[in-house]
């Protein structure tokens, strides 16, 4: 028996991972990864990354970023402390479901991850002061691939739970989607 259930999600490739809870009186134990059952789920994924974020303030907006096609990568992410709205953006040229979005409300202790293929765009929302995520990826960072889009940019419309705030400079900087915007190709 598999320790987690992949739920696909509106977006095609788009998956909520139910972790399996084992308790007894000394607490918790849950598996956050195996690389065998999300084959077995035709979800292959091999960790060449691994990244943990702190956003202190609740409000703050982390922004949507993706790997470029020379350097994609795929995530699976971990609510581990207080609760963040999840966006998931489809970047990928060609898809039935390009540019759309979808977010989950991951909260610590609820059992789940999201997981994103290559070509989505990522970004969340901190719902409490102290949101940490862990993130598991598919590719190593490449910055020369990196890219971003704008949070607010009119095209996505995506309605964020609460007013954005708290942007870094780099996410204050990601560009609306123009007409030119092709996708990420695979």
């Amino acid at each position: 028996m598999s320790e987690f259930l992949l739920h696909a999600l509106p977006l095609d490739g788009l998956f909520s991972v139910q972790h399996k809870r084992h308790e007894d009186q000394r607490g918790q134990f849950s598996r956050l990864f195996c690389e065998g059952s999300l084959s077995a789920f035709g979800q292959p994924f091999h960790i060449r990354q691994i990244n943990h974020s702190c956003t202190r303030l609740r409000g703050s907006v982390r922004g949507l970023h993706y790997q470029t096609a020379a350097r994609p990568e795929a995530k699976l992410i971990t609510c581990l402390r207080g609760e963040v709205w999840d966006v998931a953006v489809d970047l990928r040229q060609g898809s039935p479901t390009f540019l759309q979005w979808h977010a989950e409300h991951l909260r610590a202790g609820d059992g789940r991850s999201l997981l994103l293929p290559a070509g989505f765009a990522h970004g969340f929302q901190a719902l409490s002061d102290d949101a940490e995520l862990l993130y598991l990826h598919s590719a190593d960072y490449a910055p020369e691939h990196e890219a971003g889009l704008s949070v607010l940019d009119p095209r996505l419309a995506i309605s964020w739970p609460l007013p954005v705030n708290n942007l870094s400079a780099r996410d204050e900087s990601h560009p609306w989607l123009d007409a030119e915007f092709a996708g990420v190709r695979l």
